[in-house]
């Protein structure tokens, strides 16, 4: 039965099409023969209580960014509870206008509206602290906003790694040495003079390895993981800072990292999610927008976008 599949995202015109796993995610609903449905955060409304948008047919072609790869259809209103899916796909930071972007979908999922992932699981998950939940998953880390816990940390553990708490692709991070004479004033920036709580973790020199992206579909990992490995000079592994991603199967530890947190996704209702693992350790657990369908799926003949929409769909099955 051809399904109303609607999906919130950033322009879609900006994307690169051979890599997007939004992009995987509507080939994949239109080879289904489902409709879609495409909008923008600021497309969203709320109307006497109830969820509408501004939206646009959309069809998809896997072709090159260069080429005509999407095109549109009617513009018009709907109420969002005439969708059966409704795919968040908008990209980080998690600032006031994802919030409320989340509340609105929140409306339209209480009108029977399949929401992947959950809005309240969205606003309850940040992706830099929900791994704390899993302690026995996670290498030595502090989240604090004062300047002396922080440095004690660094101090403690020598080589550490600081990241804020909205960011993504690798923003914003740096590895402090407890020697660095940059640390007061990377503190100060960081925290806006102990205002503001970031993240500290020892430094994982297994890093050179590649950090690592494990796909999890409703708690079930994808059995390969890419690794993305830093580029010459960078202890970031992030595609988006420049790192190369390496498919290899999942290792047991890795299956058993995923066993810890998996009865908690599906209990919050994260249907997709990244996990980021170096060596034996989750350091993040991505939630708004995973990515690495498209490496994976090239590397090892998958059809990543296939499982997830399987699962979605058994979701709706009465």
């Amino acid at each position: 039965m051809a399904l109303n599949v609607g999906i919130v995202m950033d322009p879609i015109d900006r994307i690169k099409p051979y890599k997007d796993s939004s992009f995987a995610m509507l080939l994949e609903a239109q080879r289904r023969g489902h409709n879609l449905v495409y909008m923008q955060p600021e497309d969203l409304y709320l109307k006497n209580g109830q969820a509408w948008a501004i939206s646009s047919e959309l069809k998809v072609w896997d072709r090159k960014a260069e080429e005509q790869y999407y095109g549109f259809g009617k513009t018009v209103e709907i109420a969002l509870n005439t969708l059966d899916i409704i795919l968040i796909r908008q990209d980080p930071p998690f600032n006031n206008d994802y919030l409320y972007s989340t509340h609105i979908l929140e409306q339209a999922e209480a009108e029977g509206v399949l929401v992947v992932n959950k809005p309240q699981s969205l606003r309850d998950a940040n992706e830099k602290l929900f791994a704390s939940w899993f302690p026995q998953c996670i290498p030595n880390t502090l989240v604090s906003a004062r300047m002396d816990q922080l440095k004690a940390f660094v101090k403690e553990h020598k080589d550490t790694i600081l990241k804020p708490l909205d960011a993504m692709g690798g923003s914003s991070i740096f590895r402090v040495r407890h020697d660095d004479p940059n640390i007061n004033v990377i503190l100060e920036t960081m925290t806006g003079f102990g205002k503001h709580h970031i993240m500290a973790q020892v430094y994982l020199p297994e890093i050179k390895a590649g950090d690592k992206r494990i796909l999890l579909i409703n708690g079930e990992p994808i059995p390969y993981t890419l690794a993305r490995i830093p580029a010459e000079g960078e202890t970031r592994g992030n595609i988006a800072a420049g790192g190369t991603g390496v498919g290899m199967p999942i290792t047991e530890r890795e299956q058993w990292l995923c066993e810890q947190i998996a009865p908690t996704l599906k209990a919050k209702g994260l249907y997709f999610v990244g996990l980021d693992v170096i060596g034996d350790y989750i350091t993040e657990i991505n939630v708004t927008s995973p990515t690495c369908i498209r490496e994976l799926d090239a590397q090892f003949k998958l059809n990543i976008a296939g499982t997830l929409f399987d699962c979605l769909e058994a979701q709706l099955d009465p």
